[in-house]
């Protein structure tokens, strides 16, 4: 399947009808995908400076085990949309080449479906983390050692949440996309 690249995870189809709200769709998801790739340098500096900081005093720095494992999975969530907007999930591309080849109305259906199943699995964790940050905040939940150094979990949440939020949406796209897609007959106008 050799799909290009478009503004809002939209195929060629929509090409033109791509307006300032996909434009600014598109700039919001690939911004926190730029978010995500600073938190990555962050992430680096922060294993950096404990492992310098083991090296010279025999100790790890406060915070650091806590915090990288929230950056991480927040890194993850916040490239997940462009992920998904760029094509660039995991799928067994054979069977979808074999598919573009016999039916490419079946393979818009089947590419709707997929889509579709990730809108219900991002739903469903957007649906679990938002009862996590309402946990945080509420309990106002802190990571480290009480007296030592300590941060908020709330504000990682919010991020985590953003991210699935946003790739919810841009599966939805993605799949009513396929949907008129495999209605129009699998064909791409171009």
């Amino acid at each position: 399947m050799h799909q290009q690249e478009e503004p809002a995870g939209a195929p060629p189809t929509d090409r033109r009808h791509v307006g300032p709200a996909a434009r600014l769709w598109a700039a919001l998801v690939d911004g926190m995908a730029a978010l995500g790739t600073l938190m990555i340098g962050l992430l680096m500096a922060m294993i950096c400076a404990d492992i310098a900081a083991r090296n010279m005093f025999g100790s790890s720095l406060p915070l650091i085990s806590e915090l990288g494992a929230l950056t991480l999975v927040m890194i993850v969530f916040l490239q997940l949309g462009t992920t998904i907007r760029h094509n660039r999930l995991a799928r067994i591309e054979f069977f979808l080449l074999w598919l573009e080849r016999k039916s490419p109305r079946m393979l818009a259906l089947v590419s709707g479906l997929w889509e579709l199943a990730g809108v219900v699995v991002c739903a469903l964790i957007a649906w679990s983390t938002l009862g996590i940050l309402r946990r945080d905040i509420g309990s106002m939940d802190f990571i480290g050692v009480t007296g030592v150094m300590t941060a908020p979990t709330w504000p990682f949440r919010v991020l985590i949440l953003a991210g699935i939020a946003v790739a919810t949406i841009q599966f939805l796209i993605r799949a009513l996309a396929q949907f008129r897609l495999a209605a129009a007959g699998g064909e791409q106008t171009r």
